[in-house]
């Protein structure tokens, strides 16, 4: 496909106006101010559009969109106890399939290229990422409540046979992560061999940490360190890891984080909606810790739209720093792109250069939303939303194009979810 006459949001913050831009073999290969010699087949009229890479969803549980809205005003831990934990014993294969389908389908229609998951019924979230096209790194939640060393446990077996079958599938669009869902539901045991097999197999690892002050304090009780202190000590962040939340780590678990490379989740949607409150971002970022955004599941946000993240970011922490410098835009649109891929691994991708992957959506800058438009960086993450969102295109194929969906049947998909969503009365 051959972009032309487009607005480029290019590396570092620069808006290129009226280029053309070329994709081919899943990579952007040519971007100039003028025509390119070469045929790229399709042509594509960007005038008063904004062609920028694509959004990665850097925490998720996307089969909860079937529990959108059904555990309300609650906090985390009633939240999950009484009333998400009962529901997810009802669910099916099939229930998480469609539920998935659902999700990716929410996350294409806002520019999401790749998201990073947690959760069960693995192979048939699989099934839907590989057949609707988006890039996914997927785990299966560890849990552990005994003294089961991690061979032992089944959650385990799932996980390395996802690993086994699925990584690197779907022309690379498909990794496999190790997880362990936390440190107040596994144990030091199971964390400690996970950190060795996921090292021992080049696998990269997804935990919950530090996101409410109840599970901080009770690491703290329980083992005397900060759950980033703990996890450290038991290996977990000597392999490339991605830690959600991280609302109540201290100074010294920030330096941890920063020296070892984490990169941290930060999902404010989710953290206000449960009432566990705001990750010190602004200063994670001055320490140098990897940030990226993400939504959590559609459970705890209600959306999977990245748009309201980049929003609710910035003005968080200006408002709870007193400071409105900041969070500046461009910072927050580098953690819903580039460091998002970044956390996932996905070098060659979340920017629009000559040579990486071809992971774009397209803006229109002429919505009611975007007018008048006197900064386009500050227009996408103050102004914009997925509604404005055009186009969706995932390793060079579009998946998404004015309101249609190419790769789902989405009234089929939506019929499903309303089917299974009665499973929960």
């Amino acid at each position: 496909m051959l972009f032309e006459k487009i607005a480029a949001l290019m590396p570092g913050g620069e808006v290129k106006q009226g280029c053309f831009v070329g994709v081919r073999g899943g990579r952007i290969d040519y971007i100039g101010d003028t025509p390119p010699s070469q045929e790229y087949g399709e042509r594509y009229d960007g005038r008063g559009k904004l062609l920028l890479p694509g959004f990665v969803n850097a925490h998720c549980h996307v089969p909860m969109v079937l529990l959108r809205g059904y555990a309300e005003d609650l906090p985390l831990d009633r939240w999950l106890n009484d009333k998400i934990f009962p529901a997810e014993e009802k669910l099916s294969g099939e229930a998480v399939y469609w539920g998935s389908f659902f999700g990716i389908a929410e996350m294409i229609r806002g520019g999401v290229t790749s998201f990073t998951e947690m959760y069960f019924f693995c192979e048939d979230i699989a099934r839907a990422v590989l057949e609707s096209g988006i890039k996914c790194n997927l785990s299966r939640g560890i849990t552990c409540f005994d003294d089961s060393s991690l061979s032992e446990l089944p959650s385990f077996s799932e996980a390395r046979d996802l690993f086994e079958r699925y990584h690197n599938s779907g022309d690379g669009r498909l990794y496999i992560d190790m997880c362990i869902h936390a440190e107040y539901t596994s144990t030091p045991k199971v964390v400690r061999e996970m950190a060795e097999y996921a090292k021992s197999i080049g696998a990269r690892m997804h935990i919950h940490l530090s996101e409410t002050k109840a599970e901080h304090e009770g690491c703290r009780h329980r083992h005397g360190k900060t759950p980033a202190e703990y996890f450290a000590s038991l290996g977990v962040f000597d392999v490339p890891c991605t830690a959600a939340h991280c609302v109540w780590v201290e100074e010294g678990d920030m330096d941890i984080l920063a020296e070892k490379g984490v990169f941290v989740a930060h999902c404010p949607t989710s953290n206000l909606k449960l009432g566990s409150g705001i990750g010190p971002v602004a200063r994670m970022l001055e320490k140098g810790v990897n940030v990226a955004l993400g939504t959590d599941g559609a459970a705890s946000n209600n959306s999977l739209d990245i748009f309201s993240e980049m929003k609710l970011a910035a003005i968080l922490q200006k408002g709870a720093g007193c400071n409105p410098e900041l969070m500046p835009v461009l910072d927050v649109l580098r953690m819903a792109t580039l460091d998002g891929a970044r956390s996932q691994g996905r070098q060659g991708s979340g920017e629009i250069k000559v040579g990486a992957r071809a992971d774009l959506a397209v803006v229109d800058l002429e919505s009611i939303g975007m007018t008048p438009l006197h900064h386009v960086p500050s227009g996408l993450v103050y102004s914009a939303g997925s509604r404005d969102v055009v186009l969706t295109m995932c390793d060079g194929k579009v998946l998404y194009k004015d309101g249609e969906f190419l790769t789902i049947d989405i009234e089929l998909v939506k019929s499903k979810v309303r089917e299974f969503s009665k499973i929960f009365g």
